[in-house]
C-alpha cells in the first residue's frame, strides 16, 4: 500500500515524461533493422540434444577439432532430426554439446524427415530472461518510481544503440559524431527522467555534456597522435571484408571510447549536482563561489575512485593479454607499444580525463544555476 501511495504522489510531469519515453521506445522498437548482407535459407529454432557422437573429434591440447554428430528434438514440433556441430579449434567460437543440452539449430524451410540440421549454439535465452526479470524486479522494489524510470532509461539506451547508432554508422555517417549525439541525447533523457525536471538535472546534464565533448576532442587528437587505427575492435576486419570498405574504423574506435566513458561521466555529474543541491537546500544564503567550492570538494573526493574504476574496468577486458606478456617476459616499452595495449591505455586515460574535467565543470555550472535567482 505504501508503494501505491507513493505512486499516486508522483508529479504529473513525471508521468508525462515517462509516457513520452515509453512511446519513443515503442517507435524505436518498430523501426526496421539493418538489412543483412545474405538471406538465411532457414530459421533458428530451439531444440534438445538427445544423443551425441564424438567419434570424429580430435583432441589437440586444449582445443578440439572435428565434427560432432547430434540427434536433436525440435521443441516446437517434437520432431527428431540429425544435426552437425563443427569445431574449428577456436575456444572463443567453438561449442561442444552433451545429451540434455538446450540448443538452437538452423532448420531449412523445406526440412523433411532425415534432413541434417546445423547446430548453432547453446540456448541461453531462458536464463537471460530470468536474470533480466530479477534485475527489473530488484530495481523496482528498491527504487520504487525512480526504479521504474531507470528501467525505461535502460531500455531506451539499448534501443538507441541498436536502432539508431548501428544503422547510421553502417550507412556511412561519422560514427564518432553519431555516438556523440546519441550520448548527449541519452545523457539528457536519463538525467531528466531519473532526477526530474529541475535545476539539479540541468546542472548535471550541462556538466556531463561538456565532459563528453572534451573526451571526444581529445580522443580524436590522441587517437591520431598514437596511431590507433581502430583494428583492435572485435570483428573490425570482418566488417571491412563484408562490403563495408568505406567505414572508418578509427572513427568508430573514437565513438566507442566516448560511449564507454559516458556512463561514468553522467554518474559523476549527477553526484556533484546532487551534492550542490543538498548544500543549497540546507543553506540557501551561500554565494555562487561558496556553492562552487562545495561542488569542487565533492568532486575531488569522487574523482580519485572513479578514475581507478575505469582502470579496473578496462583492465579486466584484456587481463589474458597481460598474462601472455608476463609469461613471455616482454619488456614494458614493448608492452606499451602493442596496438591492443595502446588502445586500452587511450580508453582509460581519455575516460579519466573526461571525468577529471566534468567535476569542475559541473561544480561551476551547479554553483551558477543555484545562485542565479539570489544573485539576480
Amino acid at each position: 500500500m505504501s508503494w501505491l501511495k507513493k505512486l499516486t504522489q508522483v508529479k504529473k510531469r513525471d508521468w508525462v515524461f515517462t509516457l513520452v519515453l515509453a512511446l519513443l521506445c515503442a517507435f524505436l522498437y518498430a523501426m526496421p533493422e539493418v538489412k543483412p548482407l545474405v538471406d538465411d535459407s532457414g530459421r533458428t529454432v530451439k531444440a534438445t540434444v538427445l544423443e551425441c557422437d564424438d567419434s570424429m573429434l580430435m583432441e589437440l591440447g586444449n582445443v578440439t577439432q572435428g565434427t560432432q554428430m547430434l540427434s536433436v528434438r525440435i521443441t516446437e514440433t517434437g520432431e527428431t532430426f540429425p544435426a552437425v556441430n563443427e569445431l574449428y579449434g577456436k575456444l572463443e567460437l567453438d561449442k561442444r554439446f552433451a545429451p540434455g543440452d538446450k540448443i538452437t539449430v538452423v532448420m531449412p524451410e523445406d526440412a523433411a524427415s532425415g534432413t541434417v540440421l546445423y547446430a548453432k549454439d547453446h540456448d541461453r535465452s531462458n536464463w537471460t530472461i530470468v536474470l533480466f526479470s530479477g534485475f527489473c524486479l530488484l530495481l523496482i522494489i528498491f527504487g520504487l518510481w525512480t526504479g521504474v524510470k531507470a528501467l525505461f532509461s535502460f531500455v531506451f539506451s539499448c534501443l538507441v544503440i541498436f536502432k539508431a547508432v548501428i544503422p547510421l554508422t553502417l550507412a556511412g555517417y561519422s560514427a564518432s559524431w553519431i555516438i556523440f549525439g546519441s550520448t548527449l541525447l541519452l545523457t539528457w533523457v536519463i538525467i531528466y527522467l531519473v532526477a526530474g525536471v529541475n535545476r539539479k538535472a540541468l546542472a548535471a546534464s550541462l556538466g556531463a555534456s561538456a565532459g563528453v565533448f572534451a573526451g571526444l576532442a581529445m580522443a580524436h587528437i590522441f587517437g591520431k597522435l598514437l596511431k590507433i587505427n581502430g583494428a583492435t575492435l572485435p570483428y573490425s576486419q570482418t566488417i571491412l571484408d563484408s562490403l563495408f570498405m568505406p567505414l572508418d574504423i578509427a572513427d568508430i574506435f573514437v565513438g566507442s571510447l566516448i560511449l564507454c566513458c559516458s556512463g561514468a561521466v553522467m554518474d559523476l555529474a549527477m553526484d556533484i549536482a546532487a551534492a550542490v543541491e543538498e548544500v543549497h537546500i540546507h543553506n540557501p544564503q551561500l554565494t555562487r563561489k561558496e556553492l562552487t567550492a562545495s561542488g569542487l570538494r565533492v568532486g575531488r573526493s569522487v574523482v580519485g575512485t572513479m578514475t581507478t574504476t575505469l582502470l579496473l574496468a578496462y583492465s579486466g577486458g584484456f587481463i589474458t593479454l597481460i598474462m601472455m606478456f608476463a609469461l613471455q617476459g616482454t619488456r614494458v616499452n614493448d608492452v606499451l607499444n602493442h596496438p591492443l595495449v595502446a588502445a586500452e591505455i587511450v580508453k582509460t586515460l581519455i575516460g579519466s580525463f573526461s571525468l577529471v574535467l566534468v567535476a569542475p565543470l559541473t561544480a561551476f555550472t551547479a554553483g551558477w544555476i543555484y545562485s542565479f535567482r539570489k544573485q539576480r
